[in-house]
């Protein structure tokens, strides 16, 4: 039962720190990654496509990223898609490839995306104090139908707390490691 309870609550976090990690990914710095690209659609002869599953999406240089499509009827598409997402983006075309250079971001815009980046940080913390708060509740209403002992339950509260306590770390080195990005010129 406790243990059971344990791993629900350490794999719930896991998510908590994935879904961290992925809203992070999509805060654009000045350095180009293809991950920017992940949520953009292309119209696929009448279907909205993930535009991976269109072209190839390449780092040219640290600033630019390069899509070369597989068909070459689908640059003006590829092109149109990633000019209405609403990235900022002003791709290029060039032949049967598409460049997308990273424009460089003013320092008041790096500060925005700072407070954006600790929100998010702030978001992750609360749901994981909410699945310790979760599990705690569960091990009182164990020790309440006496499911568990008193010693039991007090060990398996102190794990949690360390569970909450290790998680909650990795999101602050997460949060410093993406405010340091944003923050070199």
């Amino acid at each position: 039962m406790i243990a059971e309870l344990k791993k629900n609550t350490e794999t719930k976090m896991k998510k908590s720190l994935e879904a961290l990690k992925n809203d992070l990914s999509k805060v654009r710095t000045g350095r180009a990654h293809t991950g920017i690209l992940d949520h953009v659609m292309v119209d696929y002869y009448g279907t909205q496509t993930p535009l991976t599953g269109v072209a190839n999406v390449t780092l040219l240089d640290a600033r630019t990223i390069g899509i070369t499509p597989w068909e070459k009827k689908m640059v003006a598409a590829i092109e149109k898609a990633i000019r209405e997402s609403d990235l900022g983006l002003n791709p290029a075309a060039m032949g049967d490839t598409i460049r997308v250079p990273m424009p460089a971001l003013t320092e008041e815009r790096r500060k925005e995306l700072v407070k954006v980046v600790r929100g998010e940080a702030e978001n992750a913390r609360v749901a994981v104090r909410n699945l310790r708060r979760d599990a705690n509740h569960g091990l009182k209403e164990a020790l309440k139908k006496k499911e568990v002992s008193e010693d039991d339950e007090r060990r398996a509260q102190e794990d949690i707390q360390k569970l909450t306590d290790r998680h909650v770390a990795e999101i602050d080195k997460m949060l410093q490691h993406k405010e340091a990005e944003l923050l070199a010129v």
